[in-house]
């Protein structure tokens, strides 16, 4: 039986991927800041471990706790909306560690036990963003985007060693993002930016919510388990289209 890890597994992508791996017949060490038990069916086949991703003794941990596994999917991550204007360099900070230095310090704990057994597969989990430029997200998009390319040139350096590495593009969706990234502005705005913010946040809230936790999870496990796919998988009907403009 294979076994899979998975970051950020207490809402959205990560729970509902957790779920489709489970279903799946595999044995899946579910991680989150702070385990809630229930939130996935039990089995015999799912651990819950704490991780933070931004704590090196919490990866060291997590990674001696897991031992060996078949995939990682480092799908963690925070959002943050508004002008850069008004973000302090402490929450730029704070969107870096976990959405980029969190993927590739997890992903550098466990390269070691990949090489030696000689497979594996790393899935990162970015966003459509890196496709199609929006306003408001340059430090989120920035951040997912840094990851795009570590993972490009990542994939090219464990080729030899049999390990794979894939990204899954979601699109906008009806998780928590949009209320947890506006929530991280913790300053107030130039007044400038009040008329501009008002029209991207009512056309965001007014419009289709086209991709669903369990589009991306099945990208997800398409990656994991199909050595045919390509690099990049979009999930979610807009980030399809995205994809295919940008292509």
């Amino acid at each position: 039986m294979k076994t899979v890890l998975i970051t950020g597994c207490s809402s959205g992508f990560g729970l509902e991927t957790a779920r489709l791996f489970l279903d799946k017949g595999w044995q899946v060490v579910a991680t989150m800041r702070n385990p809630q038990e229930g939130i996935l069916p039990a089995s015999d086949n799912l651990r819950l471990l704490p991780l933070d991703v931004t704590d090196a003794e919490s990866i060291a941990h997590a990674v001696e706790e897991t031992g060996p596994v078949d995939a990682l999917v480092n799908n963690a991550g925070i959002g943050l909306m508004g002008p850069l204007e008004a973000v302090p360099m402490a929450t730029i900070r704070e969107v870096f560690e976990t959405n980029t230095f969190g993927t590739m310090a997890l992903t550098q704990a466990l390269l070691p036990m990949f090489r030696q057994q000689g497979s594996g597969t790393i899935v990162n989990v970015t966003s459509s963003v890196t496709l199609k430029t929006l306003p408001l997200l340059s430090v989120y998009s920035a951040s997912k985007a840094a990851v795009e390319t570590f993972s490009a040139c990542l994939a090219l350096e464990l080729e030899p060693f049999g390990i794979g590495v894939k990204l899954v593009l979601p699109g906008r969706s009806a998780t928590r993002f949009s209320e947890n990234a506006r929530s991280r502005m913790a300053s107030t705005p130039p007044e400038a930016y009040a008329g501009f913010m008002q029209q991207v946040f009512a056309g965001m809230s007014g419009s289709d919510q086209p991709t669903t936790a369990t589009d991306v999870a099945g990208a997800v496990f398409r990656a994991v388990t199909d050595p045919a796919c390509p690099f990049r998988i979009p999930a979610g009907a807009d980030a399809v289209e995205w994809f295919e403009e940008a292509a």
